[in-house]
């Protein structure tokens, strides 16, 4: 048996409001939503970084949390969406998983990737990128 919450899930081990049914992806509610409709979608098999998701796959991923996402408007009323993707770190289930929340304006979420910053110099922007630049071949 896995201890992956979402393969658990799959498995009709424990209980889900599921929003989506796909043949290769599963949307279902958060447990723990940030707002009311916070849906996550993620593939049937089991990918436990979003390095290890097939690139055919990255798309429908993506297809599936704007269809959510659109859904989540005419049900819910809202008017935007935040939509994630953590990978290792702040991952709580270690499955890959789009987070597809729905916005509105003074909602009140804010500062969830603050602190930000600013670069020291021009020349620390640049030496970042092109390090970067150069892992991407």
């Amino acid at each position: 048996m896995s201890d992956c919450v979402f393969d658990r899930i799959l498995a009709g081990e424990l209980p889900a409001h599921v929003v989506l049914d796909d043949p290769d992806l599963v949307g279902i509610l958060d447990h723990r939503p940030v707002f009311p409709g916070h849906t996550l979608v993620f593939p049937r098999t089991h990918y436990s970084h979003l390095a290890d998701v097939p690139a055919d796959l990255l798309g429908p991923l993506l297809a599936a949390g704007r269809r959510v996402a659109e859904a989540q408007r005419r049900a819910l009323g809202n008017v935007g969406t935040w939509l994630s993707v953590n990978d290792v770190v702040s991952q709580s289930v270690p499955h890959v998983h789009l987070h597809v929340v729905p916005r509105r304006p003074k909602d009140g979420l804010r500062g969830f990737f603050w602190p930000r910053s600013r670069y020291p110099t021009d020349e620390e922007a640049a030496a970042v990128a092109a390090a970067i630049r150069s892992e991407l071949g």
